[in-house]
């Protein structure tokens, strides 16, 4: 017990904490306890590996795992005196090999198994395993389907391939290319790894074009023969996920066959970075020549003090170049040698215990019943997964399901004899320039994730990713068969070639495009009904046809169903209806105004005149007079402005203000006159009940539309018009016998339908015209499958044609007619109205009132200087006697106002001089009286 106690003191001192180590606490405890069930550590611990030693990933993997294996055993502060034994096999890719080497380790009875190379021999030796209870490490089975729950005992030291797969996904998206061709190893590591990738493009609205499978014992001539079918396809973006030795073979042949050349993007998994990370330096010429201007990806690894000690230690071990499948293999060794050490802290034992289901009946020359279940094997595996460090890779953790945390990509670009990096991708940031660990979460991309690529060809412009195939097979396109308005679409009889307006327009796109489109059109329709337009478009999803040619209107079911080009024509819903001439009529004259223009009009001329007359009446003679010439002179004055004939001058300021403006008024009004009643006299004018989709709602007549359209859909969907009211019609010609029998008769009040079509019927029957506005605005399209590249390319030479004119240029080709306005005449006469003029008689009406009470105050103030005094002054207050006199003071000239005042100032200078000298004589005259009676 002393012993004991001075042991724990020991390491207390050399540790400078209490206790340290977990393993030497439970054991010293048991001491003291007495307890001495506490197992003590094994001397050896058996690892067995699976590895595939022809490989170059066999041999880097089993020098990584030696080196680990050797320093683990050379570490003191790990296992504490147990050592390692690594028992290694190989597989020779073969499963059978596989599963027999794999009994071989655990008959040896090893705690763990580390690999096998590959996923399918991950996937078998998964069932031994989860039998036997033995974790199963693995460092390159990168299938994402291994992470599975049918699984358990499976232990990924990598990163998923579902993780590459969204990298990829990523630069093709962000590349804006829509389909890619997969070319991958028919096994379960190939066709998992494309379903991923297949998953990822779905989300980004790309998807896997076509799927091109190698047999696992694929020769050369197999893989060309797989290129060639590729070459003849449309999609030029090709994805190569294989194994590192079909891989290169893969390139090879497609550099042999020129698919490395401009025009092709090549993006391959991370074999390729592994196989240039580990051969590069024997005969990179050679290597390198196959591969130019292929994207790779390579898992990132951080730079660190742990890295670069064992790249050091590589260099001195093997010629081989050092690949992140060397790191991985290196930390799987130190992942499992902590958790054991863990494993042995918390009192777990390694111990082995036999299965009653495995015995020789059951398993003949297979001698199952030496295999033996380890007992801690949920133990162990719990360990392993709970286990955090910093390894040469970067910190190793894993995740809820089993994944390690952070996964990381770098994105590699091959050129010359060597690869440049264009950028990165991590699971947080998506693709970004800056290295993944200083680049915080984002939702958005940035404007310029990865850098400049150079393309196979030699040549930094980004490839289109398609071309049209070149298998021989022609584009079959649908093209409806009409019965009505052949002008669009039309058979030439006795052949398969068709015409008209729609089919000038795609024949004249195509041409613009940059490479030859071979397709044949296919009509659609019995030819005695028009076709439905929306099943047809139906058919392009459905694989019947390539495309759709014709007047299709975009509308938004059947964008649901294939993607439009740009609309090459406008279109929408419009309203046609009977219509009856408009007669001038007696009095035309009257009708450019409406009813309250014309009254405020004359109103005007009334306020106007009287308003002058008052501003004038005080100083011009001519505004004088009697008060039955006084009215006559102002309404003369007032109308003869309308003419500008008025002969009065204007005396006062203010009144040459209100006059030139009112004269302004007068000038818009009569010229606005002029030009609607020219209208009205030369131009025909119609006139229809009916005024548009509006009061076509309100009514309860019959409606016609085109027979197969979506009109109906509309009507009825989207404006609520009972489906009783609906009649459908087929011919132009039965258009107008509908609308010439009219609602009474058994016809239709009118007839909705797209505007180039009513249009056409229009240029030639003038007694129907367009009421209201278009009510809705679409266009005509072709229609393509979805994501189709072809689309694309098609709107943009329509564009060509809209912008040097040729587009312009076929419609009047097939479309413009001289017999009838195509437009129609306006349905109702367009009168001018009092709120067109409403700003102007505003302007007008404020000088006015300006002017009257500028004029109002100027002549108060002369009142109150010039006002006569009364000779009766109780009259004063009264204030009839004042209003009467202030009237009276408004009517008199303003000469006389000023003679008179000036008249009684001379009086008032009068009467003073005379009193004053009456002053001066009657005192003198008391002055003399005074000195007489003092005279003694």
């Amino acid at each position: 017990m002393n012993t004991v106690w001075g042991l724990l003191v020991v390491i207390t001192f050399f540790n400078g904490c209490i206790i340290k180590d977990q393993w030497w606490w439970t054991y010293a405890k048991s001491q003291i306890t007495g307890n001495a069930s506490i197992p003590s550590r094994p001397e050896v611990i058996n690892i067995g590996s699976i590895l595939t030693l022809d490989t170059i990933i066999g041999k880097v993997a089993k020098i990584g795992l030696e080196a680990a294996v050797e320093n683990v055993n050379n570490d003191p502060t790990i296992l504490k005196g147990t050592k390692l034994k690594l028992i290694v096999h190989d597989s020779n890719f073969s499963g059978f090999l596989s599963i027999m080497e794999a009994f071989q380790s655990l008959e040896t009875e090893s705690v763990a198994i580390i690999g096998p190379q590959t996923s399918v021999l991950a996937h078998m030796i998964s069932h031994v395993v989860n039998k036997l209870q033995v974790p199963l490490l693995s460092f390159t089975a990168t299938d994402p389907t291994l992470s599975s729950l049918q699984y358990p005992f499976f232990v990924r030291t990598t990163h998923s391939d579902a993780f590459q797969m969204a990298a990829i996904a990523d630069i093709v998206a962000y590349y804006e290319w829509k389909q890619v061709v997969a070319i991958y190893i028919d096994d379960d590591h190939g066709r998992n790894g494309i379903t991923f990738l297949s998953d990822q493009l779905a989300t980004k609205r790309c998807k896997i074009s076509h799927k091109a499978p190698i047999k696992p014992d694929a020769r050369r001539a197999d893989i060309r023969e797989v290129l060639l079918q590729i070459a003849l396809m449309e999609s030029r973006v090709i994805v190569v996920h294989t194994y590192a030795n079909w891989g290169l073979d893969v390139l090879q042949a497609a550099h042999d066959l020129h698919m490395m050349d401009r025009g092709y993007v090549w993006i391959t998994t991370n074999w390729l970075s592994t196989v240039i990370d580990i051969s590069s330096w024997v005969n990179p010429t050679k290597l390198f020549s196959s591969m130019q201007g292929v994207i790779t990806l390579r898992s990132y690894i951080k730079d660190s003090p742990l890295k670069r000690k064992f790249a050091t230690e590589w260099k001195n071990m093997t010629t081989l170049g050092l690949s992140t499948y060397s790191l991985y293999a290196y930390d799987t060794i130190w992942l499992l040698a902590r958790a054991l050490d863990n494993f042995f802290n918390h009192g777990g034992s390694v111990s082995f215990s036999k299965d009653p289901e495995l015995n020789d009946s059951r398993g003949g020359f297979l001698n199952l019943d030496s295999l033996r279940i380890f007992n801690e094997g949920n133990s162990l595996l719990n360990n392993i997964l709970q286990v955090k460090m910093n390894g040469t890779t970067g910190p190793v953790e894993f995740t809820s399901d089993k994944n390690l945390i952070s996964p990381a990509f770098e994105v590699i670009n091959v050129i010359g004899t060597g690869f440049r990096r264009v950028g990165y991708w991590s699971n947080s940031s998506r693709l970004s320039t800056t290295l993944p660990e200083t680049v915080p979460n984002r939702t958005s991309s940035p404007k310029k994730p990865l850098r400049n690529v150079i393309w196979p060809g030699e040549t930094l412009k980004k490839p289109r990713g398609w071309v049209f195939p070149h298998n021989g097979n022609q584009l079959k396109i649908g093209v409806p068969k009409h019965v009505n308005f052949k002008e669009f679409v039309d058979q030439v009889k006795g052949t398969d070639m068709y015409e008209g307006y729609c089919i000038d327009v795609f024949t004249s796109a195509v041409n613009l495009l940059p490479y030859a489109v071979p397709y044949k059109f296919y009509s659609y329709g019995d030819g005695y009904h028009d076709p439905d337009a929306t099943h047809l478009v139906s058919l392009i999803s459905a694989g019947v046809y390539d495309a759709v040619v014709g007047d299709i209107a975009i509308i938004t079911n059947r964008t649901q169903m294939a993607d439009f080009t740009q609309p090459y024509t406008e279109s929408g819903l419009v309203v046609v209806a009977p219509v009856r001439r408009l007669n001038s009529g007696t009095w035309a004259f009257l009708m450019p105004f409406t009813a309250k223009l014309w009254c405020v009009t004359g109103l005007f001329f009334i306020v106007v005149g009287a308003i002058v007359w008052i501003l004038e009446h005080r100083i011009n003679d001519e505004f004088r007079g009697p008060p039955k010439q006084q009215i006559i002179t102002t309404l003369w004055f007032s109308f003869s402005t309308l003419y500008f004939s008025h002969k009065q001058n204007m005396m006062s300021s203010l009144g040459r203000l209100v006059l030139i403006m009112w004269l302004l008024v007068v000038l818009i009004i009569s010229s606005s006159y002029t030009a609607s009643l020219t209208s009205i006299l030369t131009v025909q004018k119609l006139s229809s009940p009916i005024e548009g989709i509006s009061s076509l709602m309100s009514i309860k007549d019959p409606i016609g539309y085109q027979q197969n359209s979506f009109v109906r859909n509309y009507l009825v969907d989207e404006l609520g018009i009972s489906e009783t009211r609906l009649v459908p019609l087929n011919l132009p010609e039965d258009y107008e016998k509908a609308l010439n029998d009219g609602p009474s008769n058994g016809g239709v009040a009118a007839v909705v339908d797209e505007r180039p079509y009513i249009e056409l019927f229009l240029s030639t029957r003038c007694q129907f015209s367009i009421v209201g506005q278009q009510f809705t605005k679409n266009g005509w399209g072709f229609a393509f499958p979805r994501d189709s590249p072809l689309a694309v390319d098609i709107s943009s030479a329509i564009l060509k044609l809209s912008e040097n004119g040729e587009l312009q240029r076929i419609h009047d080709k097939w479309l413009t007619r001289s017999a009838c306005s195509s437009q129609g005449a306006k349905a109702a006469v367009d009168r001018l109205e009092l709120k067109s003029f409403k700003g102007l008689f505003f302007i007008c009406g404020l000088a006015c009132c300006i002017a009257l009470f500028i004029y109002l105050g100027l002549t108060i103030h002369q009142y109150a200087k010039h006002k006569p005094d009364l000779l009766e002054p109780s009259t004063r207050s009264l204030k009839p006697g004042r209003l009467k006199t202030f009237i009276s003071f408004v009517d008199e000239k303003h000469e006389s106002v000023k003679a008179r005042t000036q008249k009684r100032l001379e009086e008032a200078r009068s009467r003073a001089s005379l009193d004053g000298n009456d002053l001066s004589v009657n005192g003198s005259r008391s002055s003399g009286r005074v000195s007489v009676s003092d005279t003694p």
